[in-house]
């Protein structure tokens, strides 16, 4: 369901189940969790190029696959510590910590979980027909896939809020304006080569360190942030407006929220 390719230590990572648009379910999950550790460890590679096979990027988590098995939402939210990342945050923010560029080619749908993989990438290529969104607001659900440790750096406050609050896909061009995508070409294969041959006349380690620096330079209170994005996650999934909201989305109807809780 993820593909690992590596030519000329270019390795290419593809979510590769184009027949559900690349949504994420909970082995896929696993293997870009293990994807992640076996390039960490290659000190040959360069470049890490991320994309989506078919017409997509990902549509997102696959949510009838999950709810079908309660057991796989443990899985992806439990860690032993709260300031830790859980599996869902790893496979966003464990792309920052490759000593390599990483970038990601975003075509057609990339929505909730796929798009939190995306934003994990050091620069991201769009087709000028791709779309985007964070979905948890519509499932009554907050974003908590490490995001909040890397958007600050990407969107001013009340873009960020207004994403993440209304739930609905924006075009490239709106995306690129908020700081979500660094360039929008119509052939992004050429789009990646003509980056990488920038890339890969510079010195990997020099390329190593500035990544290092950058992320350094940019970075939130990443425990406090991840342990803030879990715990609100999990007040979440216990509340009963979560599924008020989980109703209204499956049956496009507007049943009516409770008053709400104490935050």
């Amino acid at each position: 369901m993820v593909t690992l390719e590596i030519k000329n230590n270019i390795a290419w990572v593809t979510l590769d189940r184009a027949e559900k648009q690349n949504a994420l379910h909970l082995a896929m999950f696993l293997e870009l969790d293990k994807i992640i550790k076996v390039l960490r460890k290659n000190t040959k590679l360069r470049a890490v190029i991320l994309s989506g096979m078919g017409d997509h990027f990902c549509s997102g988590l696959d949510v009838k696959s999950i709810v079908k098995k309660p057991l796989s939402i443990f899985r992806l939210l439990f860690k032993w510590m709260p300031g830790n990342p859980n599996l869902v945050q790893r496979v966003s923010l464990a792309w920052k910590t490759l000593p390599v560029p990483v970038i990601a080619v975003i075509n057609g749908h990339c929505f909730g979980a796929g798009l939190h993989i995306a934003l994990g990438a050091d620069y991201r290529i769009a087709t000028p027909t791709a779309k985007l969104a964070i979905m948890e607001s519509k499932w009554g659900l907050c974003p908590d896939m490490g995001t909040g440790v890397l958007l600050p750096a990407l969107i001013q406050q009340d873009k960020l809020w207004l994403f993440t609050s209304q739930g609905t896909p924006i075009n490239v061009e709106t995306a690129k304006e908020y700081g979500l995508i660094s360039d929008i070409h119509t052939d992004t294969a050429k789009a990646v080569q003509d980056l990488l041959d920038t890339l890969l006349t510079r010195s990997p380690d020099a390329l190593a360190a500035i990544k290092k620096v950058n992320n350094s330079a940019y970075s939130a209170n990443r425990r406090k942030v991840l342990r803030q994005e879990t715990w609100c996650q999990i007040r979440l999934l216990l509340n009963k407006n979560t599924r008020t909201a989980m109703y209204n989305a499956q049956a496009q109807q507007s049943k009516a929220y409770k008053e709400r809780s104490k935050w």
